[in-house]
């Protein structure tokens, strides 16, 4: 079982692959280290930390997949988490893959970030992670993240949560998800 975490920046990929390693005891990858990890090991690596969570994305998905296929052939399981699983990377799986993957994309609905951008979604930036710099995104930049983000989900017809009113409440609905997918997984496996 593969369970993958995307999500726009601050939606709680981190705190929610922690939470995942500590209830099913099975570790996660985190992409921001590994793409930090592949840029200071190389600076010619094809890709800066500043260039586009999409260009990034295409950089590394290709050792993300094999990453995957690798864990679900030796059956072994895994929790990768970042922003840089793009939605259409999903459908690059055969079925034989796909079924031992569980997909989870998050976002913030317009009014969740309008109301709680400063005293949640920032402020709860560095609760698993460090981050030395302050939030540079404007309300208005995180506003058309998440929009076109919604849209290509939508439209990928990925398991995409969005967070609308109350975070700790909707998040339950995504532990949910993954715990039935997870055992959906175990009774096709018998």
């Amino acid at each position: 079982m593969i369970i993958t975490i995307s999500g726009k920046s601050c939606t709680g990929k981190t705190l929610m692959a922690q939470t995942l390693l500590e209830r099913y005891k099975i570790p996660y990858l985190s992409i921001d280290h590994l793409k930090m990890g592949l840029y200071r090991a190389d600076n010619n690596c094809e890709f800066t930390p500043l260039d586009s969570d999409y260009f990034i994305g295409e950089k590394l998905w290709p050792i993300l997949k094999g990453i995957i296929q690798t864990n679900i052939e030796n059956n072994q399981h895994l929790i990768i988490e970042g922003c840089f699983i793009l939605p259409h990377h999903i459908q690059d799986f055969e079925p034989a893959y796909a079924n031992k993957i569980i997909p989870v994309f998050l976002g913030f609905s317009a009014n969740y970030i309008k109301e709680n951008f400063h005293a949640s979604i920032v402020k709860h930036r560095n609760v698993i992670e460090s981050r030395i710099s302050p939030e540079e995104r404007t309300i208005a930049m995180v506003l058309g993240e998440h929009d076109a983000f919604r849209e290509e989900c939508w439209s990928l017809a990925v398991p995409y949560f969005e967070i609308k009113q109350d975070y700790e409440v909707e998040i339950r609905h995504v532990y949910e998800y993954i715990e039935t997918e997870k055992r959906r997984m175990e009774l096709t496996s018998i």
